[in-house]
């Protein structure tokens, strides 16, 4: 029996959930072959094969003003959403002692795993073709403050996690090295609906994978040069479009189309990529000699879902923290310093203890990432912000024994 939706007249309509049936390559072929026009995102520097590339300098020019900022914003939405679903900003990373300084550390985070033995492959490649680690964010803020607080204060990186997702957004990273010789993925979408078996997709319904993708964002920065022998991302614009597309993408048929239309461009080092997580994308084949093609891929999340990776947040602010008071000091930029605080600290208060820090009216407690905040601001030292932190998840008993009188 099929569950359907019902119209205000009592008509039955859409079904409610997807199901093998709804699958035809024709229907998907509609919506991946429509064209990309430069026009419909007059801030582009370009299109290259569908994919539109932001010319990050210029970029940077026009967001320094409130409506020029939500201007790009809003055409970075519309990308994502409505366009192809998928944009390269050129340049993001235009610092090279930033990038050196985060690439030695990845490079030192791959080789301590290996040596330890901990080293994970990649779960949508042939096991061994790939080094990949899992949690790097937090890795990365342990191994090195100093790097991480001049990576994550990216501007680029910021501007478009909040287009997507609003504020409060979660970053997660995990990184990922393809070796010479090392194969393409499958194709596939992301998390969340991406992480579950076909039969599983089905369960939920429509509106549940219409909502999956605006609960992500993903992105990938370049830490090599990537020309197409080293296997950059394979890409099928526009396919973020096509509903059932959580189900359709284990069918053997929509894999071979979507390998016959898949396009790749060449990254810069420096370059950063992000797309819509239900665009049908994978890692491609390093036919290189001699290049470990060396991603780092961030999983960005709305603050009203689950992040993918379970992160020690409070030991991350526990470890930068003297790092941003000294930075502060030097004369860093507030812009700078909240760019820091949205990528490491927990940005929203939910799932909470109400017995220790209920909210007042409609305004929540405070998160982690303004205890942080505060704590620059009012030059707390280290020790009190650890305990305040700590406090956040310190629950109070509860009181079980009830007794009626």
């Amino acid at each position: 029996m099929e569950l359907t939706t019902l119209s205000k007249s009592g008509n039955t309509s859409t079904p409610a959930y997807y199901s093998l049936g709804d699958c035809r390559v024709a229907d998907f072929a509609t919506i991946v072959e429509q064209p990309v026009d430069l026009g419909d995102f007059p801030l582009a520097d370009r299109i290259d094969q569908g994919v539109v590339v932001y010319d990050s300098r210029s970029l940077r020019s026009r967001i320094s003003e409130a409506p020029g900022r939500l201007e790009v914003q809003a055409e970075f939405v519309r990308v994502l959403s409505e366009g192809p679903g998928v944009l390269v900003l050129s340049g993001a990373f235009g610092d090279d002692g930033v990038l050196d300084a985060a690439t030695d550390v990845f490079r030192g985070i791959i080789e301590a795993e290996k040596a330890a033995g901990t080293a994970a492959g990649d779960h949508f490649a042939t096991p061994g073709a790939n080094d990949r680690v899992w949690n790097a964010l937090e890795k990365f803020a342990v191994a090195d403050p100093d790097a991480f607080l001049r990576y994550y204060a990216n501007d680029m990186l910021a501007l478009i996690c909040e287009a997507w997702l609003g504020p409060r957004y979660q970053v997660t990273s995990q990184l990922n090295q393809v070796n010479p010789g090392g194969k393409a993925q499958s194709p596939h979408r992301d998390y969340h609906l991406g992480f579950q078996t076909m039969q599983s997709a089905q369960a939920f319904p429509r509106h549940i994978h219409q909502m999956s993708a605006m609960l992500t964002l993903q992105g990938a920065v370049a830490h090599v040069d990537m020309p197409m022998e080293t296997g950059p991302t394979f890409l099928i614009p526009n396919s973020q479009k096509y509903g059932p597309g959580y189900i359709a993408s284990h069918l053997p048929e929509f894999q071979e189309y979507s390998n016959e239309r898949a396009v790749q461009v060449p990254l810069g080092r420096g370059d950063a990529i992000f797309f819509n997580p239900a665009l049908f994308h994978g890692a491609g084949e390093n036919v290189s000699d001699d290049v470990r093609r060396l991603g780092n891929l961030l999983q960005i999340s709305s603050a009203f879902g689950r992040a993918m990776e379970s992160i020690d947040r409070a030991r991350m602010i526990r470890a930068i923290y003297p790092s941003l008071v000294k930075w502060k000091a030097s004369g860093a930029s507030e812009a700078d310093l909240q760019n820091v605080i949205a990528a490491s600290a927990e940005g929203y208060a939910f799932p909470g203890d109400l017995d220790s820090h209920p909210p007042s009216g409609s305004e929540p407690p405070p998160a982690q990432s303004d205890l942080v905040a505060i704590a620059l601001s009012e030059e707390w030292p280290p020790s009190r912000l650890a305990t305040e932190l700590a406090s956040l998840w310190t629950r109070q008993p509860v009181v079980t024994d009830i007794r009626s009188s």
